[in-house]
């Protein structure tokens, strides 16, 4: 990470603030959900988080994955067997998230409460 002139550079990613970044890191209809449920509901297979999560098409999942793969917020465990068996896990940074994820399902508890 570079900063310069409040320009701050990560894998060729430019971000003015340090909100933006995590905006960007964890922001989208998808990835919160799969980092919810890998911090809630520990280690999950593909198979297991897609019936977590059934509006998600099997190409999304498998691109948001990867991201948070790349970004080190998961781990993705490959067994060498037949037919291959892979995890996928919450790295310590992706730990790091649980408390803000938790604040906000409260928030949204209250929220949905207060509208019905």
């Amino acid at each position: 990470m570079s900063i310069s002139e409040n320009i701050m550079t990560i894998r060729n990613k430019e971000y003015t603030c340090t909100f933006e970044i995590a905006v960007d890191l964890i922001g989208g209809k998808w990835k919160p959900l799969i980092l919810w449920y890998l911090g809630n509901k520990g280690t999950k297979r593909f198979s297991e988080l897609k019936k977590l999560i059934p509006k998600v098409t099997q190409k999304i999942l498998t691109q948001q994955l990867r991201e948070l793969e790349a970004d080190k917020l998961i781990n993705r465990k490959v067994y060498a067997q037949v037919p291959p068996k892979v995890e996928y896990s919450l790295t310590d940074l992706g730990e790091k998230l649980m408390p803000v994820f938790s604040s906000m399902c409260k928030w949204g508890e209250d929220y949905y409460k207060e509208s019905v």
